[in-house]
């Protein structure tokens, strides 16, 4: 199953920004309508929401907090009640463990037990596993006989990154997650598939992560690139469901499930996670045991 998004539209949370904005643009650009489901919008993506209709196709937002699960289903609604269906869905909002919701900041984070929980998993996990389970719902009380859930991993999938362990075990999640939903395609014509971006600067890599990059060695990846392999995943009629293409900055490639070589290429280094790995026993130093 390929589906052509021209015609059609997307719910995309977390495109408020980052990766998911210029993935928006982009569905935009092809006559698809985009549903931005987020807690707000940067400048740039207020000027999408309120721009004048691209290729025939409008982007509409809806404040979501994408851990509630009556507003996760309120964005799904809202889709269908403004462009009269809904046929792709990206549940792309996450964390990249900030300060706040962070597994090495025991003292000060804002996961304790009052909230009994991590809202980097909140949001990196239960959101898209939730979201993918809306989707399915809603492509079949539509009767539509097609429907894409993309998903967001990351190189992080295959790696292990002491200073950022919930991030990197979220993204182990997704591409199972993915690989779990590929018999859903023959079956009923609804393809899941993730995309696994190497190192894309977008504002999660906040002052504090950059001690991770190192400009003189690491590269970046377009986050153009990475939103035109999303595009693929929906259109494309060899990446079928369950497939999980890794973005570098020269290179996509299809990542096995069994015996994976690993990430390859360029955009896919961190130089300073041995920086990263001294921050994080200086931060057990000063937090744990207290």
């Amino acid at each position: 199953m390929a589906l052509q998004v021209h015609g059609k539209t997307a719910l995309v949370t977390g495109a408020g920004s980052g990766i998911c904005l210029v993935f928006t643009k982009l569905l935009l650009s092809h006559g698809c309508n985009v549903v931005i489901a987020d807690l707000g919008l940067r400048p740039d993506a207020e000027l999408v929401v309120h721009g004048e209709a691209s290729q025939g196709a409008k982007a509409a937002f809806i404040k979501t907090d994408v851990t509630d699960w009556t507003e996760l289903r309120a964005a799904f609604d809202f889709a269908i009640e403004r462009f009269g269906s809904l046929d792709i869905v990206c549940p792309g909002a996450a964390l990249f463990e900030p300060s706040w919701s962070n597994f090495w900041r025991l003292s000060d984070s804002a996961d304790n037990e009052t909230t009994s929980s991590f809202k980097t998993i909140d949001i990196n996990i239960t959101h898209p596993i939730r979201a993918t389970q809306l989707a399915i719902d809603s492509f079949i009380r539509q009767k539509l006989g097609h429907g894409v859930v993309v998903i967001v991993s990351s190189i992080a999938a295959q790696l292990a990154f002491l200073p950022t362990p919930m991030y990197a075990a979220s993204k182990h999640a997704m591409s199972g997650f993915t690989r779990s939903l590929a018999d859903l395609e023959p079956k009923l014509n609804i393809r899941v598939n993730a995309v696994a971006p190497g190192c894309v600067r977008t504002p999660l890599w906040t002052q504090e992560k950059m001690i991770l990059f190192n400009d003189e060695i690491d590269s970046w990846v377009s986050v153009e690139k990475v939103a035109q392999v999303m595009l693929d995943l929906i259109q494309n009629k060899e990446n079928v469901g369950g497939t999980v293409l890794e973005v570098g900055v020269d290179k996509v490639r299809a990542v096995a499930q069994l015996n994976d070589p690993g990430p390859q290429g360029k955009g896919h280094t961190l130089t300073g996670l041995v920086d990263g790995t001294f921050e994080v026993y200086g931060t057990i130093a000063e937090q744990f045991g207290k």
